[in-house]
């Protein structure tokens, strides 16, 4: 079985199409989704209207949350700068009522059943919904994690690190981030997952997109320039 991992796309449609076209020769059977799919780019309808029409497996990540709480009418403290604000609240303002109830609908975590092994898809950890895992995560906090999961692979997002560790028993796996990578490369970043007979196989792609075609959607909704930049130089923002 092979399976399309993508996390953090960020809105950052023109991105998901490329690697949906980098991967469709592959032939992937599943497509699992660690959340923050909203914020940052301005293509939240199409990009949840892409992981809605191939019955993606998905979860919430923090950005999602934010949003989430502006549509249940409630507001929250951070990011108080408002050219970070003003990400959210165009997000919230734009979704169709369709991709308002996908949203509205996702969990902070799900387990899947894929033949005879568990995966589990997390933002952060298994334990904390929040927490970075990277490459630079110590050993012992991978066993401290194995030791209380009943998945054999682990998905994560969040830290747009991609990675893959096997500790105690448990492939700990990151995508890295569809929509906004943060190491100085533009390029999209995604798995793929192959499960064979109990054996786990994993490999990492990176895929050039249109970045042209965010910078200028971005300037045409009136977002700030900031992000902009942020996607031509693949780092994050201030």
């Amino acid at each position: 079985m092979k399976i399309l991992l993508i996390s953090d796309i960020h809105g950052n449609y023109p991105a998901l199409e490329a690697v949906s076209r980098h991967v469709e020769p592959l032939g992937c059977e599943q497509i699992l989704n660690c959340g923050d799919t909203t914020v940052y780019a301005p293509f939240p309808n199409e990009t949840i209207d892409w992981l809605r029409r191939h019955q993606a497996f998905s979860i919430r990540g923090n950005t999602d949350d934010k949003v989430i709480k502006l549509l249940k009418g409630k507001t929250f403290k951070k990011p108080a700068n408002p050219e970070k604000r003003v990400m959210y609240t165009s997000t919230a303002a734009v979704l169709t009522p369709e991709n308002i109830a996908f949203l509205l609908e996702l969990k902070k975590k799900k387990i899947l059943r894929l033949g005879q092994t568990f995966v589990g898809l997390f933002h952060g950890s298994p334990a904390d919904h929040d927490e970075f895992l990277s490459t630079e995560t110590k050993e012992a906090r991978f066993r401290e994690l194995a030791k209380d999961t009943v998945c054999q692979v682990v998905i994560t997002g969040h830290s747009h690190s991609p990675f893959h560790r096997s500790v105690g028993g448990v492939h700990f796996i990151n995508p890295g981030s569809i929509g906004r990578m943060s190491d100085g490369c533009p390029d999209a970043s995604y798995a793929i997952l192959e499960l064979t007979q109990g054996a786990v196989t994993v490999t990492h792609h990176r895929c050039p997109y249109d970045v042209e075609a965010v910078v200028r959607a971005l300037q045409q909704h009136q977002l700030p320039a900031i992000y902009g930049e942020m996607f031509r130089t693949g780092c994050k923002s201030k």
